[in-house]
Order: structure tokens, then C-alpha cells, then sequence
């Protein structure tokens, strides 16, 4: 396995490994990682999540509210509502390759 390309300093840097501590935690949940995964596509309103998650409103408000909060999603108003779109590329990559991670190693695990 080859090493993602990192810069030396921040491999004892303990303020950035707590800032990635804290984005893994708002990403510790299915609900979370499900959000992620949609807005990977497009920019959503919460209904729209809503619809697609097949949770309830106050549930996916919830989860945006940390997703916002740990800087993983945007909301910009669209009229009346609200639009969530990933603050970037980075969270769609982590959570895609810890999705491809744990399903590669469950199917590794069912004999």
C-alpha cells in the first residue's frame, strides 16, 4: 500500500489531528454518511433529502445541523428554502473510500 502524500509537519501536528478527529465524528453516523453521499451528485434542499433518505425532516434537519457546524456542508438560501451543498471534494472522498473500505472488507470477512 502506498502512502497518501502528506506534509511532514502535519504528522505530529496534534491541532490537525484533532480538527480530523472532530470531522470523523460528524461523519460517525449512516445518516450522515447517507447526506454525504447524496450531495456528492448535487446541491439539495432538505426535503429533497427527505425524499430520497426516506428519513423524516426533523431527522435529516438534525444531521445537517452537525454536518454545517463541522464545516462538511454549505446551506445558501434558494427562495424560501435552504440549499446544502459539501463545502468541498475532500469529505465526498473520505466518506466514498470508507464506504468502498468497509464493504470490500465485509465481503472479505462472509465466507
Amino acid at each position: 500500500m502506498t502512502p497518501t502524500a502528506m506534509p511532514p509537519s502535519l504528522i505530529a501536528d496534534r491541532h490537525a489531528h484533532g480538527a480530523a478527529s472532530e470531522l470523523l465524528r460528524a461523519l460517525a453516523s449512516p445518516a450522515r454518511v447517507s447526506i454525504v453521499m447524496s450531495l456528492r451528485n448535487r446541491p439539495m434542499c432538505v426535503h429533497e433529502l427527505v425524499d430520497e433518505l426516506l428519513l423524516n425532516q426533523p431527522q435529516v434537519s438534525q444531521h445537517l445541523r452537525v454536518l454545517k457546524k463541522s464545516g462538511v456542508v454549505i446551506g445558501s438560501r434558494r427562495g424560501r428554502e435552504v440549499e446544502y451543498a459539501l463545502a468541498d471534494d475532500h469529505v465526498a472522498h473520505i466518506v466514498v473510500d470508507a464506504v468502498i473500505h468497509a464493504t470490500e472488507h465485509h465481503a472479505e470477512a462472509v465466507p
